[in-house]
């Protein structure tokens, strides 16, 4: 993926996790992963948003925690769903990859604006 705004990246990366939860719907036997990956995998984004308008850089670091914290727990459900060998790896590997990428963006992000006064 090109390099891209983190509100843009977090917001695609949302969108095919929309995508998976749909697919995996499908089965009916992966209602609380689809929930939980759904819920975190969304809320990157919209946490991304929240820190963007923030009303102080206060308020945008915590924002921006809440979205680095998000995209492990995404992470996470990406990795238990790719190694419950529910979906082939090939597709999940994908959306692990662009998780972790995200994650050590966000985390650049924290590492900056703490250090910056």
């Amino acid at each position: 993926m090109e390099d891209k705004k983190i509100s843009e990246r977090s917001y695609e990366f949302a969108l095919r996790i929309f995508k998976l939860c749909k697919y995996l719907e499908r089965d009916g036997a992966f209602g609380i992963i689809v929930k939980q990956l759904l819920k975190s995998g969304t809320s990157i984004g919209a946490n991304v948003e929240e820190a963007l308008g923030g009303q102080s850089k206060k308020d945008f670091i915590a924002k921006m925690s809440i979205a680095y914290k998000e995209a492990r727990e995404t992470n996470y459900w990406l990795r238990l769903t790719r190694d419950t060998e529910t979906i082939s790896s090939d597709r999940i590997t994908e959306l692990i990859e662009e998780s972790e990428q995200i994650l050590k963006i966000l985390s650049s992000i924290l590492i900056t604006s703490k250090r910056n006064p």
